[in-house]
């Protein structure tokens, strides 16, 4: 083994982020994943300017994330009678040194293995492997125990592991046994794309209903010939605590005619959400569902990152940009204190907490929060949005936000790069 090895359980978005990183830095590392072949799986999301930035000091630039996806333009809530609520820029034209992308998470995701094969070579990530669980040595070195698909399981020596395998993390369940349960908060979500003019910018955000009613809409390509993009929407219903949401597997396929009719009033002069929802192929259902944060995301040489650590109801559109910056906040910390222990529990005081609050921000509506104060003060229905939050109110709640998760504007263009150019991780004496 060499000098230090770490292994890696998830081959998702902050998994291979963190194998980049890693070898930035010039640190071995391997990644361990359970599926047998990656394709391009999901629909879109959104990658705020602080992950951005993290990817282009990657290496990977406009050119690339162009042809995965689109500059977000503009940021808009509007109400369930069709009038604004808020709007604001993004991205660069918000002032911000880089965009907000909008992509289809599989194209990214495979960009992001392109890359890792690229650069670390192809056993970089072993394939149809699934880390199960770890056992921490006497040396202070890990073991992870590694299944592969006909259940043989082999272990694995490494100098640390990290946990990048998801909501249902095995890593997790062994490092805090007696977790709560997944919460699910009551709202289910229909996912799906459809060829489309984009509304306002040509690049919008929009999400447009009331707290418990809503369609989140914007294109995640470019227009082609005829001004079509891919259009993402993510349709979104919430019930009472009857409904049986376990039944919702995590995108399971379902037919438009299943809950379409549920949008049916959702029909106005600039959008007719019927009409793009009749256009889509497929559609996937999920449930809304997080976690309760934890008290620490490490265990000696053990960490979690990203939805390991942190899953985040999608209402920030942020759960991938953190899982970024998780991985590059690491390899800060790794270029300062090693390959060791004592870089996991920096990472862990620094970020777990602070991190487990925009999670619970999140669970309260995140910035789709001003959907619940209009419903509160007006029941939806109002004229001038001024009358019922004014602008410096909406303005101070959205900055509030922006704080917490990491892409205030001024904070993040002033701030120097995470990981200095050329950077390489410090060497710990034995």
């Amino acid at each position: 083994m060499p000098q230090e090895h770490v292994l890696i359980a998830g081959g998702g978005i902050g998994g291979l982020t963190l194998a980049l990183t890693l070898h930035q830095i010039g640190v071995s590392c391997t990644v361990f994943e359970s599926v047998r072949e990656l394709k391009p799986l999901g629909v879109g999301i959104n990658l705020q300017p602080n992950a951005v930035r993290e990817l282009e000091d990657l290496g990977i630039g406009e050119a690339e994330m162009d042809a995965v996806g689109i500059p977000a333009r503009e940021w808009a809530l509007v109400g369930l009678n069709g009038r604004e609520i808020y709007s604001e820029p993004r991205g660069k034209l918000a002032g911000y040194n880089w965009h907000q992308y909008a992509v289809h998470r599989g194209e990214f995701h495979m960009l992001l293995y392109r890359k890792v094969i690229e650069r670390i070579g192809p056993q970089a990530v072993r394939l149809g492997s699934k880390v199960t669980g770890y056992r921490k040595e006497a040396d202070g070195s890990v073991t992870a125990l590694v299944e592969d698909r006909s259940g043989k399981v082999e272990e694995v020596a490494g100098t640390l592991l990290f946990g990048a395998d998801g909501i249902h993390s095995a890593i997790r369940a062994q490092m805090h046994p007696d977790q709560p349960p997944i919460h699910w908060g009551g709202t289910i979500m229909w996912r799906g794309t459809a060829k489309g003019v984009p509304i306002r910018s040509g690049s919008s955000f929009v999400g447009l209903g009331t707290s418990r009613h809503r369609v989140v809409i914007y294109p995640i390509s470019h227009p082609d010939a005829d001004g079509l993009s891919d259009i993402n929407w993510i349709a979104e219903q919430t019930y009472d605590t009857s409904h049986d949401w376990t039944k919702s597997g995590w995108f399971r396929p379902v037919e438009m005619a299943e809950f379409a009719h549920e949008f049916d009033g959702f029909v106005y002069d600039w959008l007719d959400l019927p009409a793009l929802l009749a256009k889509s192929d497929m559609a996937y259902e999920n449930p809304m569902i997080d976690r309760d944060p934890l008290p620490t995301w490490v265990d000696g040489p053990v960490a979690l990152i990203g939805d390991a650590a942190h899953p985040m109801y999608p209402t920030g559109s942020n759960g991938a940009s953190q899982a970024i910056v998780d991985a590059r906040q690491i390899g800060r910390i790794m270029v300062e204190r090693g390959v060791t222990p004592d870089a996991l529990a920096q990472f862990d005081g620094e970020f777990c907490e602070p991190i487990g609050q925009v999670a619970m921000r999140n669970r309260g509506a995140g910035p789709f929060g001003l959907l619940n104060m209009v419903d509160e003060r007006c029941g939806g229905q109002f004229e001038d949005i001024d009358d019922v939050i004014p602008a410096a109110e909406r303005s101070a709640f959205m900055l509030a936000y922006q704080q917490a998760a990491g892409f205030a504007k001024d904070r993040l263009n002033g701030a120097p790069r995470t990981i200095p150019e050329g950077a390489r991780v410090a060497r710990v004496p034995a």
